[in-house]
């Protein structure tokens, strides 16, 4: 069976793939989310001009903070669409494997994250208990760029977006 993605789904799906922790190889304890150096942490701007919208359109611009909080990382995205439309999402997760609920999404319900190193993680993104999409995310070892890969359904049409963002200074 497949299950639909929209526009507003691929958002909260790239808020998680910013969740991830770099230099902790398990999962860390809450106290160490701001003792140590996180590339995450802090505000990203979505670069349209090097991302890929597969069938698109492209939002016209997103931005995505990422704070510490005491049970894992808080995001925070903010989109406007091409046709000029709003969304907001948020979401507190960690990487222990748990299901982690996702508010102001209508298509997703639940994510999962996993971390393969301190750079990438892997998120699958849940809705009523199936998995509806993933997608892989990517940091520099500057820290300076990071990129999401999505792969799944929207409006009945298989999506591969790439959505480059660049780190506020």
């Amino acid at each position: 069976m497949r299950y639909r993605v929209t526009t507003s789904c691929f958002v909260f799906l790239l808020v998680t793939m910013f969740l991830v922790q770099p230099g902790v190889s398990q999962a860390p304890s809450p106290a160490s989310y701001s003792s140590q150096k996180n590339l995450l942490l802090g505000t990203w701007n979505l670069d349209p001009t090097k991302s890929k919208f597969l069938p698109g359109p492209a939002p016209r611009s997103q931005k995505r903070t990422y704070e510490a909080v005491a049970n894992g990382i808080k995001a925070t995205i903010r989109t406007v669409y091409s046709d000029g439309r709003t969304s907001y999402s948020e979401t507190v997760a960690d990487y222990d494997g748990s299901e982690h609920m996702v508010l102001g999404n209508p298509d997703a319900d639940a994510i999962r994250l996993k971390k393969v190193n301190e750079y990438i993680a892997e998120t699958s993104v849940q809705h009523a208990g199936a998995i509806v999409a993933t997608a892989r995310r990517v940091i520099t070892e500057d820290g300076k760029s990071m990129t999401i890969t999505y792969k799944g359904t929207r409006d009945g049409q298989e999506v591969n977006d790439v959505a480059v963002f660049n780190k506020e200074q």
